[in-house]
């Protein structure tokens, strides 16, 4: 890459193999079912996560919208982290686009809703509230540094959800990352929820997409409602090759990123008017914060980076800051991105 760049995986470009199987992939019309890249995709990536079928689509956020679309109806309810993506940052369209109201619970430290406020938090049979329908989770969850939840929280959220006639939908943007750190198959992790979604575009390194996973039937609605946001697409498999290779060859090398963010974060905790807890860094993903005695503000020490090491790392409007390591960040990379930190703080 031109630079050496931590603020976020979805910065990661296609690898050599990516671009030589997208110039060289066999393509069709998606919209009628006759692009066997996509299809391979969507076969491979619905048996990696145990579900019946996929769905190839442009975005996470898109594939969270249409298994919204597809689960729910006007004036359901959906009981969501307060600080999860499809809540927090998928600018409100589950209720813009699906009338869908959310009910927002806290997190803790990992990412996990109390179990006893989910069951508090589904409505009563009463008109003068929203219907009950979703339970939406998170794996690996962004907004605690990536941490990855264990399948016993999705097992007894899907215990509440059965009790209660729910569904359980999964942003899984990084599953992959989440099921590499806790050493399972993403199915024992998948196995709990009723439909996931996962990006092919962050740690994987594809240039675009996610892919959406579920039954056949819901599949067949999410296709319906895919195509309501103006997702369809025509001769997909030129970027759906990158995904097949992803998932072939980028999964088991999660780890290497998970070890450089851990490499990062063990440099940064030794640098005075530096805070971070490399104890949660379990992913490829860090959090950490300036000191108020901080010789360096946080505009001056994004931007120091950048001038005199080539380190991109975003923020800067507080002191608060997320760094992720990716396939195209290098444990010489982690070394310089400390060794300038300590030049810049002391």
């Amino acid at each position: 890459m031109d630079r050496i760049d931590f603020r976020s995986d979805t910065v990661s470009w296609p690898t050599p193999a990516m671009r030589q199987a997208m110039a060289n992939a066999p393509v069709g019309d998606d919209v009628y079912g006759e692009d066997p890249t996509v299809n391979k995709l969507e076969a491979l990536a619905a048996e990696m996560v145990g579900k019946e079928a996929g769905l190839f689509i442009a975005s996470g956020t898109m594939g969270n919208l249409a298994a919204i679309l597809a689960h729910g109806r006007r004036g359901d309810g959906a009981i969501v982290g307060e600080d999860s993506h499809t809540y927090r940052a998928e600018a409100g369209g589950m209720a813009v686009l699906g009338g869908i109201m959310p009910n927002p619970l806290p997190t803790d430290q990992y990412g996990r809703m109390d179990l006893a406020a989910v069951e508090a938090a589904i409505y009563p049979d009463d008109p003068h509230y929203p219907s009950n329908r979703l339970i939406l989770v998170e794996n690996s969850y962004g907004a605690k540094g990536g941490y990855p939840i264990e399948p016993n929280y999705f097992q007894q959220i899907r215990h509440i959800a059965t009790k209660n006639k729910l569904i359980v939908h999964m942003d899984g943007a990084r599953l992959f990352n989440a099921a590499v750190a806790l050493n399972l198959d993403p199915k024992e992790i998948t196995q709990h929820v009723d439909s996931v979604t996962f990006c092919l575009s962050k740690g994987l390194c594809a240039p675009v997409g996610s892919v959406l996973c579920g039954s056949a039937d819901f599949i067949q609605q999410a296709r319906r409602a895919r195509k309501l946001v103006g997702g369809a697409m025509r001769q997909a498999g030129v970027m759906a090759a990158a995904g097949i290779v992803a998932l072939t060859e980028m999964v088991e090398r999660l780890a290497d990123d998970h070890a450089h963010a851990k490499m990062l974060a063990e440099g940064l905790a030794e640098i005075p008017n530096l805070s971070v807890q490399p104890e949660l860094v379990k992913t490829n993903m860090l959090f950490f914060e300036l000191g108020e005695s901080s010789p360096a503000t946080p505009n001056q020490f994004v931007q120091r980076l950048r001038d005199e090491a080539n380190i991109w790392l975003s923020g800067g409007y507080s002191r608060r800051f997320r760094a992720v390591t990716h396939y195209w960040i290098q444990a010489a990379d982690v070394e310089l991105f400390v060794k300038s930190a300590r030049a810049i703080l002391q």
